[in-house]
């Protein structure tokens, strides 16, 4: 599912205050960010924080600006206008401390496929000059299930396996703040659950995450805040719960509930799975 937005006139005046308590400060502070290529303004006056320890989804459709405002966060890129603090540091001038508070995770797994999980995971743990980078690695490959994988060449995992090793190479040096820019692009059903239950633990663990994404179920699933970003600015921002209070209430209705694709592939999966053990277990009896 994409984003459609069918009355951004609407959305755009609104605005939902954060309820969230920030102590310590929020871990992503952003204002007035502008930024333009050219004569298309990309940006124009980007404004939202992000509450330490929670996943916040930046929403929106294709060339939304998504990218390019994780780009500017990221360091990759200079803001035209506004100001933005990460983890309590300017990216524009002190962009070495932001680099050393942030770990960045592209639409596309960086993964070394000739390698295998345990090692692509040593070897950016030593490019970190960490100590015990074995240590480090074989306990990232059991955050994220991949123990029994740790020794196969990456070049024999699944999409949803290789993204899980994307991450967990993301997390070595434990940074405070993760930058996930569409994480779930072009992956199958099994392999966006598999992402969504590590980007969960993440911020279980108290890593704050920034997740760019134009699936609204994604969103939905994960976000402590959502913020829809729209032609370049932040239209609406506040909880789910918050976002849905914009629309009319729900007329309660009777309906026979149908059962959804959803259901019918991981029913089916499941029940092909079964009778594949079943199978096997019959086959060592005899």
């Amino acid at each position: 599912m994409t984003l459609t937005l069918r009355q951004p006139s609407m959305l755009a005046v609104m605005s939902i205050p954060p309820t969230t308590n920030q102590v310590q400060g929020p871990a992503i502070h952003v204002r007035g960010l502008e930024k333009s290529y050219k004569e298309l303004r990309v940006l124009r006056g980007v404004d939202f924080e992000v509450a330490r320890g929670s996943i916040f989804a930046l929403l929106g459709s294709n060339g939304a600006g998504k990218t390019t405002a994780v780009k500017i966060l990221s360091t990759l890129l200079k803001a035209d206008a506004g100001t933005a603090r990460v983890n309590g540091f300017d990216v524009a001038t002190q962009a070495a401390d932001v680099r050393e508070s942030i770990s960045l995770t592209g639409q596309f797994a960086a993964v070394d496929e000739i390698l295998s999980g345990r090692e692509n995971l040593v070897l950016i743990a030593r490019l970190r000059h960490l100590k015990a980078p074995g240590a480090i690695a074989d306990d990232l490959l059991r955050r994220f299930s991949l123990t029994d994988a740790g020794t196969r060449r990456v070049a024999t995992y699944s999409g949803g396996m290789r993204r899980r090793l994307d991450i967990a190479m993301s997390l070595i040096g434990n940074p405070p703040v993760i930058f996930l820019d569409e994480p779930t692009a072009g992956l199958d059903p099994e392999a966006r659950i598999e992402v969504w239950q590590a980007v969960k633990e993440l911020a279980e663990g108290g890593t704050t995450a920034l997740l760019t994404t134009q699936y609204l179920d994604e969103a939905e699933q994960l976000a402590d805040r959502i913020a829809i970003l729209h032609q370049g600015r932040i239209i609406v921002n506040g909880t789910l719960a918050e976002l849905k209070q914009l629309l009319p209430p729900a007329k309660v209705e009777y309906v026979e509930k149908q059962p959804s694709l959803e259901d019918v592939f991981f029913a089916v999966v499941g029940d092909a799975d079964k009778g594949s053990q079943d199978r096997t277990t019959r086959s060592n009896k005899k």
